[in-house]
């Protein structure tokens, strides 16, 4: 995470971590990292890209190869995308309509606002991001898709901790750490309940600074008609931009593309196109 000027940074593969967790990941690193270029690639040439021993480089590639993601060429000593890993980006691609739908709404919320906007999920203690637009704006801060936030500190974790059980909530919290990330940070218990109350009254949760210094956030829950949700949409921007008042009047736009989001996520659902 990083404040940028007007230049766009790119997100992409940085090579296999030998130290992931699990040797399915370090496959899923390898497969990231041949089709990160446009090339084949030799073992020795992926020992030099990776930093991986030889040997381990070369089990990890009979896997792939026996199992269709990859295919060695004709030479025998060069590896390319194989058939089985080319059709699973076709049908990714194909069946990703729900993703451009909602980006389509962050987009147009974007334009909107003026400000950069994030869709956002709960995963354990943090909050992660789905999906972001950045501002044309020369000063923002850059969260790409991806990130994770800590559940305490953002205006999305506010709002998927006010849907919980108290008894919920303070489990999570305990077996957490209430870290204070700047001097604004809520890190006593007491004191993130009362914000909590706060937020079930207010339908929309802040981030004033609490995260990182100079940033003010507000998000709103997206509307599930199954039960709770798991997902909100937020915007963002400098303090020197959006202030408090500032933040509260772009809540008319938020909960337009929370209910856009909301109908896009019931059309995506195949029980309830059955039922209807």
């Amino acid at each position: 995470m990083k404040i940028v000027k007007s230049s766009k940074t790119e997100v992409r593969p940085e090579g296999v971590d030998a130290s992931a967790d699990t040797p399915a990941m370090r496959l899923f690193g390898l497969l990231e990292t041949i089709a990160a270029k446009d090339q084949l690639y030799s073992l020795q040439g992926l020992v030099e890209q990776t930093g991986l021993p030889k040997p381990t480089l070369h089990r990890m590639l009979q896997q792939l190869e026996s199992t269709g993601l990859l295919q060695r060429e004709v030479d025998g000593r060069h590896y390319g995308m194989g058939t089985r890993l080319r059709r699973l980006a076709e049908n990714l691609l194909l069946n990703d309509s729900l993703h451009g739908a909602r980006h389509t709404v962050l987009r147009r919320l974007v334009e909107e606002v003026g400000e950069s906007c994030n869709i956002t999920a709960l995963s354990g203690s943090e909050v992660v991001y789905l999906d972001r637009v950045e501002t044309v704006a020369p000063l923002r801060f850059y969260l790409h898709p991806g990130s994770r936030v800590p559940v305490h500190c953002s205006a999305s974790g506010k709002i998927f901790l006010a849907q919980m059980e108290t008894a919920q909530r303070r489990r999570l919290l305990a077996n957490g750490t209430l870290e204070a990330y700047t001097p604004k940070t809520m890190t006593d218990p007491a004191q993130i309940e009362r914000e909590i109350a706060r937020v079930r009254k207010d339908g929309f949760a802040i981030d004033n600074e609490e995260f990182l210094p100079g940033l003010l956030c507000i998000a709103a829950l997206v509307p599930s008609a199954s039960g709770p949700s798991n997902l909100c949409v937020a915007v963002q921007a400098p303090i020197m931009r959006l202030d408090l008042p500032k933040a509260k009047a772009l809540m008319p736009a938020l909960q337009r593309a929370a209910q856009a989001l909301s109908r896009i996520a019931a059309d995506a659902d195949p029980e309830r196109r059955a039922q209807a």
